[in-house]
């Protein structure tokens, strides 16, 4: 939730460019896979601070993401005012997560201590890497990379805002 209430919008995707002439513009999907995407309505991109809600009037696979129409765009240069804004769904619009699965955004901010307590910081940003996704974790003195793996990060608690990370603080 947001300061006034409001559910915080989560960012899935964002509009890269304009396509053609008539008003369609090109959507790079952050989803896992990339047509999850195409599940969620509304879409909502930020103007002057704000997210608005935009219809879709249509869309469509296209190379390595997706050709969108939104809704009263007509023409190019209608289109352009879309371009370069990240696209984001309520967080009521995305599945619950399995049990031991999370979303990226409910990670980041988190604390991470050892299981003895030490803290390391909070993470800030993750990594994938092929093999494991990877915790970016920082405090004041230095950055942690940390491999989010279950034999080494055996507690996500996102009641409490904390990770339980078996990781040497020197390292």
């Amino acid at each position: 939730m947001t300061e006034n209430g409001a559910e915080r919008p989560i960012v899935v995707g964002r509009v890269t460019a304009v396509f053609g002439i008539k008003g369609f513009v090109k959507v790079a999907s952050f989803t896992d896979p990339p047509e999850n995407l195409l599940d969620y309505r509304p879409w909502l991109l930020e103007f002057d601070g704000r997210w608005q809600a935009v219809r879709v009037e249509s869309v469509r696979r296209h190379a390595k993401g997706f050709i969108a129409r939104l809704d009263d765009c007509d023409d190019r240069d209608e289109a352009e005012r879309f371009t370069g804004r990240d696209l984001a769904v309520p967080r009521s619009e995305l599945p619950a997560a399995e049990p031991g699965e999370f979303y990226w955004f409910d990670l980041i901010g988190l604390e991470v201590v050892t299981p003895a307590g030490e803290r390391l910081g909070r993470v800030t940003r993750i990594q994938e890497t092929g093999a494991n996704d990877v915790l970016v974790v920082e405090d004041r003195e230095r950055e942690h990379l940390i491999p989010f793996v279950e034999k080494v990060v055996p507690e996500v608690d996102l009641v409490a805002g904390r990770i339980t990370a078996d990781w040497d603080p020197d390292f």
